[in-house]
């Protein structure tokens, strides 16, 4: 990034948050190696990871800041390849903040079936709707495939597979983005295992509706 722009404590704490859970990633087992890449919203645009860069070396001046409009301000490494949607998904939904997008095991294996998970469990419902769908397949980093993720994301979803890819979720936080991510793969994880046992007995949509609207009142209210 250019010399020019001294991180001052929030955002430098902001970049480390970035990393600190990229590095979570890892060690979880949610994304390996360099795969997997996250952003939060920040002032006009937004604060996403590099491309191609270990989680283990990055330091907060790696981040890298992009403009609404997706164009990277010079003096910076390059962005995640798939910072496209990350820009279209933040945009789309301002009441999101983050963006988490991993390569876990489970949820790709099922990603690669082109099948989402459907009501097999009522925790689906921790995604925003009674299915978690799997976006249509396109190519890595393209303007097409964020047309896909957006789409399988509408009606006021949190989470979708990508067929053939991984998994992306959003949160208000980037704690509930990576928070949700892990629930996904869970998700994933038990409707595989059920599916290998026989079809799933999934609930009907007006049991989810009535999920859904428990879901918004569960928690500590403050």
């Amino acid at each position: 990034m250019s010399n020019s722009h001294i991180l001052h404590d929030h955002e430098r704490a902001a970049r480390q948050s970035l990393i600190d859970h990229c590095r979570a990633m890892n060690a979880s087992g949610l994304s390996l190696n360099k795969s997997g890449n996250a952003s939060i919203r920040w002032r006009e645009g937004l604060l996403i990871t590099p491309t191609g860069r270990a989680y283990d070396r990055l330091l907060p001046e790696d981040i890298v800041y992009l403009q609404a409009d997706g164009t990277c301000p010079p003096g910076q490494l390059l962005p995640s390849s798939e910072w496209r949607f990350h820009c279209d998904i933040l945009h789309a939904f301002p009441e999101m903040n983050a963006v988490v997008h991993v390569h876990s095991t489970h949820a790709t294996a099922l990603a690669c079936l082109g099948e989402g998970i459907p009501a097999f469990h009522y925790m689906v419902a921790v995604a925003g709707g009674d299915r978690i769908p799997c976006a249509e397949y396109a190519t890595f980093g393209t303007g097409e495939l964020s047309a896909n993720v957006l789409r399988a994301l509408e009606g006021g979803l949190r989470a979708c597979l990508m067929a053939n890819h991984g998994q992306v979720t959003t949160g208000k936080t980037l704690s509930e983005a990576y928070a949700l991510a892990e629930e996904v793969e869970n998700l994933a994880r038990q409707y595989l295992l059920a599916r290998m046992l026989g079809h799933t007995r999934d609930l009907p949509a007006e049991e989810m509706a009535r999920v859904l609207e428990k879901f918004s009142t569960y928690g500590q209210q403050r």
